[in-house]
């Protein structure tokens, strides 16, 4: 999962399309562009790379198309596009602060382009919450942007152990009778939630699957 399977042009639009209702210079977007593009590209980037944006932009589209939020706007869905976007721009395996220093990142970049106050500071809290995934029932874009971090999960038994390699590749540095009790540790607290996913056509199509790959994760790492 290391290298960007998809096509940079896709993702270009998807960022142009994001960008659009904000109205930005075009050749400072550029530059914003192709830096992001250069951060998810580093090559100890197994999983949080360009592909996992690619992923979870799918995703976002997948659920807006169920039209299951009439009150969002365009503007609230780029908002939602942009914060995924940079939502692990920043990224060191070692830190405990990626979100928070990817949500400052993101307020420079998008700062730079000009955007108005208001939609820099929720892009911000979206970012934010992507670090231990809450959302109130009030906050339908926060519990689309989660489901979306969170939708390779609920993928293929194939897809989901590749992820999981990736992120024990990430992690390479900690020995193994150190990263199994804590990997393991993280998924079952994934499982003691009432909900993985907050947003129905997440919940109603990915919910039991994720558990099992979590449960059959959580055994291997046992063994």
């Amino acid at each position: 999962m290391q290298h960007f399977t998809g096509s940079i042009h896709a993702l270009k639009s998807q960022w142009d399309r994001a960008m659009k209702p904000f109205q930005v210079n075009p050749h400072l977007s550029q530059n914003v562009f192709i830096e992001l593009v250069a951060a998810y590209s580093n090559p100890k980037r197994f999983y949080h790379n360009l592909n996992h944006v690619q992923q979870v932009l799918t995703t976002i589209e997948d659920i807006r198309q169920h039209r299951l939020a009439p009150q969002l706007t365009t503007l609230d869905f780029s908002i939602i596009r942009v914060a995924a976007m940079f939502h692990d721009i920043i990224y060191h395996p070692k830190s405990d602060d990626n979100e928070e220093k990817s949500a400052n990142y993101a307020e420079l970049a998008l700062s730079q382009l000009k955007l108005p106050i208001a939609p820099i500071r929720r892009i911000k809290t979206l970012i934010l919450q992507t670090k231990t995934h809450p959302a109130s029932v009030n906050e339908l874009d926060c519990q689309i942007l989660l489901d979306a971090d969170l939708a390779i999960l609920g993928t293929a038994e194939l897809d989901y152990y590749s992820y999981a390699y990736a992120i024990r590749q990430e992690y390479s540095w900690i020995p193994d009778q150190i990263y199994r009790p804590k990997r393991k540790q993280i998924l079952q607290n994934f499982c003691q939630r009432e909900r993985l996913y907050l947003t129905n056509p997440m919940f109603n199509q990915f919910e039991e699957r994720a558990r099992q790959n979590l449960q059959l994760e959580i055994s291997l790492l046992s063994s």
